[in-house]
């Protein structure tokens, strides 16, 4: 599992969505999470956060910039190492393949229990690890 010190970023749209992926977060055991609107945001606070952030946990649609937009942007900055996970209504496969083609870590379908969040959290960091 990633260190439940990892600087988290929870980029939703829905306050109430982020108040529920951070909720969950913490009662995980991570104690450092930090929250974005939207994508634009999102890139913003990743740039000008002291600490750094070492897992993303992104809605995928999104105004002014989709979470796959934002992964894309990701994955082509400075910050492209860093744990990204997608949370989406969508459960296409076609919509998964592109996600997976960006350089996604790992996607979950809406709605999710906290059970699955740590559960594919576990999945991304043990995929990362044997990387």
């Amino acid at each position: 599992m990633f260190d439940l010190k990892t600087r988290v970023l929870v980029v939703d749209d829905m306050s109430t969505m982020r108040k529920i992926v951070s909720k969950s977060l913490k009662n995980i055991g991570f104690t450092d999470i930090i929250d974005a609107a939207d994508g634009v945001q999102a890139f913003t606070a990743l740039q000008s956060s002291e600490i750094p952030v070492g897992l993303i946990v992104s809605d995928w649609n999104m105004p002014n910039c989709t979470g796959l937009e934002f992964l894309k942007r990701v994955r082509a900055s400075n910050y492209k190492d860093v744990a990204f996970v997608l949370l989406t209504a969508e459960s296409e496969i076609e919509q998964v393949k592109e996600a997976v083609a960006a350089g996604v870590d790992n996607y979950i379908v809406k709605p999710f229990t906290p059970a699955v969040l740590q559960q594919k959290l576990e999945e991304t960091h043990k995929r990362r690890t044997a990387a």
